[in-house]
């Protein structure tokens, strides 16, 4: 049996659930702390969801997966791959991200778990650049801080 790879991460915001999740699910807003990518998306389970942005001068999807689960405020589950990477874009090649948020007294605590990387091709290696030197989403979480407190 292999071991599960996961990456979890937890931070709270001086801030109510609905402000974080605008963050999370506006493209205006994730173009501000995802290295300039924008959310496309519908919400819908079953709905593609990418994340574009531009490189060089030219407009590229840098993500794409499908949202899974969402409850406004308070889950969304996506899956996600890089389509620039050599790996085949089939369904086993996928990661799972999810958001859990749990407001209380103004303040929401938001939970970001993503992989199963031991499930995927590459999977060691790509969790390990993922990880980065144990940061995973912490970079990106303080951006976010900073961007809805």
């Amino acid at each position: 049996m292999t071991k599960e790879l996961t990456i979890t991460n937890t931070i709270v915001f001086n801030a109510p659930a609905v402000k974080v999740w605008n963050a999370l699910t506006n493209p205006e807003e994730t173009k501000k702390y995802m290295f300039g990518c924008e959310t496309v998306s519908d919400w819908k389970p079953g709905s593609t969801l990418l994340w574009k942005g531009s490189y060089q001068g030219k407009e590229m999807i840098f993500v794409k997966g499908h949202i899974l689960q969402i409850k406004p405020n308070s889950l969304l589950v996506y899956t996600v791959i890089d389509p620039n990477s050599a790996l085949p874009d089939i369904p086993e090649n996928y990661l799972t991200v999810t958001y859990n948020l749990l407001e209380e007294n103004g303040k929401t605590t938001l939970t970001v778990t993503q992989g199963d990387y031991s499930k995927v091709g590459d999977g060691e290696k790509r969790y390990k650049e993922s990880y980065n030197s144990g940061e995973g989403w912490n970079p990106i979480l303080v951006l976010i801080k900073n961007l809805v407190e």
